[in-house]
């Protein structure tokens, strides 16, 4: 049984679900788990320490010995700032190839169920309703089409400088979807007890209020 207050947040990359958990996590004065920069910071470190993406067994230990932390806006890998380095094209094409490895899932399991701490969590990723807290006590995903996601992640890196093309972004996006899918360990899908939010033509204000009200409902 899950004692401790939890709001999964499911949903395919650019859906804006981390930002619509923060947010709810900020409005219940909850704690954050941004279950995929842990995967990021795996892909990164990987590099760094010269492994490939392919090597099961050695991103499993990468993984497993992540000298990683959450610094409030920071985020901190070896005792260095990687909050901007994770989130490149790159980093993100990687995180997705590791997460596909069930040996570094079972790595970071664990470690994403200790964020569960009173006075509650509200967790972001790919499989935090089904795999990581299956008995959250409210489950949603959240879901834009890859239209609207690539338009979305277009307009993030045009605002921070970054040189983007718009036809690219959309064919990356539905190859992760693809691989998020396929894969044999956690794929990505709407659990039976999940609330549906589809997010294209909500902004993000409106999105947080229905899953604040949802979690109203529960009491």
């Amino acid at each position: 049984m899950q004692l401790v207050p939890v709001i999964a947040i499911d949903g395919p990359s650019a859906s804006g679900k981390g930002t619509v958990a923060q947010r709810v996590a900020e409005a219940l004065g909850f704690h954050y788990l941004d279950s995929g920069a842990l995967y990021r910071l795996t892909a990164l470190a990987a590099v760094r320490r010269g492994v490939s993406w392919d090597d099961e067994a050695g991103v499993a230990g990468v993984a497993a010995t992540l000298d990683a932390r959450f610094d409030g806006d920071r985020i901190v890998l070896d005792e260095r700032d990687a909050s901007s380095a994770i989130r490149s094209e790159d980093i993100g094409v990687g995180a997705s190839r590791v997460a596909a490895l069930p040996a570094v899932r079972a790595a970071l399991l664990q470690r994403q169920r200790g964020y569960a701490r009173m006075p509650g969590l509200v967790a972001d990723g790919r499989d935090m309703g089904s795999v990581v807290f299956p008995e959250a006590q409210l489950k949603v995903f959240l879901t834009a089409s890859a239209a609207v996601r690539a338009e979305r992640r277009y307009k993030q890196l045009a605002g921070r400088g970054e040189q983007a093309d718009l036809a690219a972004i959309t064919a990356d996006l539905e190859a992760r979807d693809a691989r998020d899918r396929a894969r044999t360990v956690a794929p990505l899908a709407q659990q039976p007890d999940a609330r549906l939010l589809d997010t294209d033509g909500l902004g993000v204000e409106a999105a947080v209020e229905q899953v604040l009200a949802w979690w109203r409902e529960r009491g």
